[in-house]
């Protein structure tokens, strides 16, 4: 197997578990007496302690090594446990669509910046072009979704813009964390377990105190399930793999397909409209990762890992 298969491998992964998050928002509309706050703990806290149970053979036996590193698994872990709060408030107070672009499109640049000052990677050429086009093409998609809510009569929220840049920072963080713990010979299931377990332990007594409206119908109930089985377990376990062949840079720019999937699912199942603005959008945001998962032929071998799975790490799970 050469260098650029497990690159890729970790590519479609993480493209995989992005393609899961992207439904999140359309579930959520299933559900609409329940709070962003509900729904976001109750996801990632369940999701996230069913991570730490599919992982607790493997903690075990990484146990040493995770203890070595409890600094960053807790601060990954607090970060996990902030990320649903920000985001689904977000969402509720700025909008689906800008809430989750504004989320996911600031992610990139905090994790350039967390990976540059911790790390001292450089930016490869890749990256840059990547970035510049998915973020570009997110900023358009949150630029017509604006417009179209000025439209209707509805308003955006600041708040709403800065928790959703809370969530893209706390994103990128926990991001960075995983690759981190991963890289130090600890397999990826039992990384993502210890510190999403961590996270859905520190959850539960916000479920607890805002859940009880789950369980008002079957309809809110099911939302509640698939929320934490679907997007949030089997998504951050594909995420926790791709992140084992991937930097978190990288990753967290390969996931601006989220709210592309979000917007095509609020078209096909909610009935909505995009303009053609938002459609520009959808494509830069798809040039962007063609250019993240394309091998470029004026690429020298020593640049390829732009995906940058360290050696000792690649292919591990």
């Amino acid at each position: 197997m050469t260098q650029a298969q497990p690159q890729r491998t970790g590519a479609l992964l993480v493209l995989a578990a992005a393609v899961l998050w992207g439904t999140t928002g359309t579930a959520a509309t299933f559900a609409p007496d329940v709070s962003p706050i509900a729904i976001g703990a109750t996801a990632m806290g369940f999701g996230g302690l069913l991570q730490a149970a599919i992982a607790v053979r493997s903690i075990r036996r990484s146990g040493y090594r995770l203890l070595h590193g409890w600094r960053i698994i807790t601060l990954g872990a607090l970060a996990v446990t902030i990320y649903p709060l920000a985001f689904y408030s977000s969402m509720h107070l700025a909008g689906v669509a800008v809430g989750t672009v504004v989320s996911i499109g600031s992610a990139p640049i905090f994790a350039a910046i967390i990976e540059r000052i911790a790390d001292r990677h450089r930016l490869t050429r890749r990256w840059v072009v990547g970035a510049a086009l998915g973020i570009l093409g997110a900023a358009l998609l949150c630029v017509a979704e604006s417009a179209g809510a000025d439209a209707s009569g509805a308003s955006g929220s600041e708040l709403g813009v800065g928790l959703g840049l809370v969530a893209g920072l706390t994103y990128a963080l926990y991001s960075w964390a995983a690759h981190r713990v991963i890289a130090t010979g600890v397999p990826a299931r039992a990384a993502m377990g210890a510190i999403f377990g961590a996270a859905g332990l520190a959850l539960m007594p916000v479920v607890l105190a805002t859940g009880g409206t789950l369980l008002n119908s079957w309809g809110n109930a099911s939302v509640g399930i698939y929320m934490a089985f679907v997007p949030m377990f089997a998504g951050y376990v594909l995420f926790g793999r791709g992140l084992a062949r991937a930097r978190a840079s990288t990753a967290v720019v390969l996931t601006l397909v989220e709210p592309v999937v979000a917007a095509l699912l609020a078209v096909i199942i909610v009935g909505e409209q995009l303009p053609p603005l938002a459609w520009a959008g959808v494509a830069l945001i798809v040039s962007s990762l063609i250019a993240l998962t394309v091998r470029w032929p004026a690429d020298a071998p020593p640049q390829l890992p732009a995906f940058g799975a360290d050696p000792a790490i690649t292919g591990r799970e």
